[in-house]
């Protein structure tokens, strides 16, 4: 075997989810453009177990496996493990980024072996990079903030607005129970007729998850699509007027982001977590958050704010690829190339 061949970064890809992929691929494009060379090791995806204990063990072997097979034929700089669960049995130290700890989501028995683990982890990793404020107030004390730099996960818009926004209200519902639909749909049928007009669409899940899920969506102008590709999601997201969820616990809310990017009103729910979209949908419209998710689509469809997009592009300029990319350059390619420098 000939010598390892060098590189600045390699990112360490857990990928268990479309966004975990998607923001680790948009990562890899900013830390290029910034002049830094990137490799990716992507996790093989284990199969399905029944619990979240054994689940998290499966993925953090497989992160293992792929940064030891990628370290074999490399020699990084600097390592990026994406998630603290790609994280806990690393075979070298390095940076942590995560939507949430798992101090935050994985409360009681669901990780009895994780939590303390962690905690160990991100100790000892010599930079953090939370992808929100939200995520760091959320992890152990000793997830010191001056090792910390907030990466958000950017959001664009998806391309020019539909010339009529003929849907009045869209939902996310993968892992439809955690997303809160029971409530959305209780919400939407509370709602006169006339205000209903335009129909909700559910997507990220179908008829057979909503049905195991004990929910039912037929009638009161509710459509179920399913899981479609990105695309076609974002498509329907610049003909809609309202994005409307009720999720039990939030680690980042990335669907939120698309939404508000997309030109949607936001009618949401408080929730727990590092939820990024929740103080942007309370200053562009308080009436649209809150427990009484009826009111809010109410006062979403029949009486909206006038500029609301508008306003929510400017609350969304942190979150754009130009001002990632300003933050990667500035930032995190000087203090992750010098704390790599120091392992």
């Amino acid at each position: 075997m000939g010598p390892a061949r060098p590189v600045d970064v390699l990112i360490v890809s857990l990928g268990s989810t479309h966004g975990l992929r998607a923001a680790d691929e948009q990562l890899a494009g900013a830390l290029e453009r910034a002049g830094a060379s990137v490799e990716i090791a992507a996790a093989r995806r284990p199969r399905a177990l029944r619990t979240m204990m054994l689940t998290d063990l499966a993925w953090a072997v497989a992160a293992r496996t792929a940064a030891r097979r990628a370290l074999a034929g490399l020699a990084p700089r600097a390592v990026i493990y994406s998630s603290t669960t790609a994280a806990l049995l690393w075979p070298r130290p390095g940076a942590i980024r995560f939507d949430a700890p798992s101090s935050g989501n994985r409360p009681g028995r669901h990780g009895l072996w994780q939590r303390p683990l962690e905690r160990r982890r991100l100790a000892r990793a010599p930079l953090l990079l939370p992808w929100s404020d939200g995520a760091l107030r959320e992890a152990p004390a000793d997830a010191a903030r001056a090792r910390a730099l907030v990466v958000p996960v950017a959001v664009e818009p998806s391309g020019a607005p539909a010339p009529e926004r003929d849907v009045a209200a869209l939902t996310y519902a993968a892992n439809p129970a955690k997303k809160g639909l029971a409530r959305v749909l209780a919400a939407w049928r509370a709602l006169p007729a006339d205000a209903r007009a335009g129909g909700l669409i559910v997507a990220g899940a179908g008829e057979r998850e909503l049905a195991r899920a004990g929910i039912d969506a037929g009638g009161h102008d509710v459509r179920v699509v399913g899981s479609l590709a990105p695309g076609e999601y974002r498509a329907l997201l610049r003909r809609a007027r309202v994005f409307v969820c009720a999720p039990l616990r939030e680690d980042y809310g990335i669907a939120q982001l698309e939404a508000l990017a997309d030109g949607c009103r936001l009618v949401t729910t408080p929730a727990p977590g590092p939820y990024a979209a929740l103080e942007l949908a309370r200053a562009l419209d308080r009436r649209l958050v809150g427990e009484d998710l009826a009111a809010g689509l109410r006062a979403a469809l029949v009486d909206p704010l006038p500029g609301y997009a508008e306003r929510a592009r400017g609350q969304l300029a942190p979150y754009t690829a130009d001002a990632l990319d300003a933050l990667v350059a500035e930032q995190l390619v000087p203090r992750l190339l010098e704390e790599g420098a120091q392992l």
